[in-house]
């Protein structure tokens, strides 16, 4: 694998891991309660993990191209992402007012709840990683895929983490600009989970 594939690989890789999403409305509520950013992201980069691993292994070609599978883990996703929306703002405001905050280990498996049942995620490691894959050159395809699943970890590492300590250090001193970003944040999770179930609802009533 050379370095131009490599680089073009991580350019577009970068513009899809800056594109606001779930993930990007929980880092953001995380970074509002206090030493929460650390789990949050571990947490949705165990989710990316467990993706190259099983991409590693071949399995997401297996369920992504079945049907049934991808359908029920769309559901799950949507389902999870619509719950975590709507105890979003109640968790993040009773945080602030001295409430007892989540464990490190509730906010981590959350994070990888949200990256390990998005659906989007197992689309993204089976329909991009094959562009960048040669079976022809030196390296073995479970190689080639766990650089790419490597470096796809990587950035969402970098951009997450950056993202969760400036809603820390910037909006933390601004409550009522913390209270606006937490409605908003919980908001767009149950957007997100409720497009998700409309397109698999109407996939579901095609002929």
């Amino acid at each position: 694998m050379d370095i131009s594939t490599v680089a073009a690989f991580l350019a577009i890789d970068l513009l899809l891991v800056l594109t606001p999403g779930a993930d990007w409305a929980y880092v953001i509520s995380a970074g509002l309660r206090e030493r929460a950013v650390l789990p949050a992201v571990a947490g949705l980069l165990t989710g990316y993990v467990g993706y190259t691993l099983l991409a590693v292994a071949g399995l997401v070609v297996i369920v992504a191209s079945s049907a049934t599978l991808l359908t029920a883990l769309t559901f799950a996703g949507a389902g999870y992402l619509i719950w975590l929306g709507v105890l979003t703002r109640p968790a993040a405001l009773s945080a602030a007012d001295g409430a007892p905050a989540d464990s490190r280990a509730r906010i981590l498996l959350r994070g990888a709840g949200i990256s390990g049942l998005n659906p989007k995620a197992l689309l993204l490691y089976f329909s991009l990683f094959p562009q960048f894959i040669d079976a022809h050159t030196g390296w073995p395809v479970a190689a080639q895929t766990g650089l790419l699943g490597a470096l796809h970890t990587t950035a969402c590492a970098v951009v997450y983490l950056t993202v969760g300590l400036f809603a820390g250090t910037v909006l933390r001193t601004r409550p009522t600009a913390a209270r606006v970003v937490t409605r908003v944040s919980g908001v767009l999770m149950v957007t997100i989970g409720a497009v998700l179930l409309l397109e698999q609802g109407h996939l579901a009533l095609q002929p």
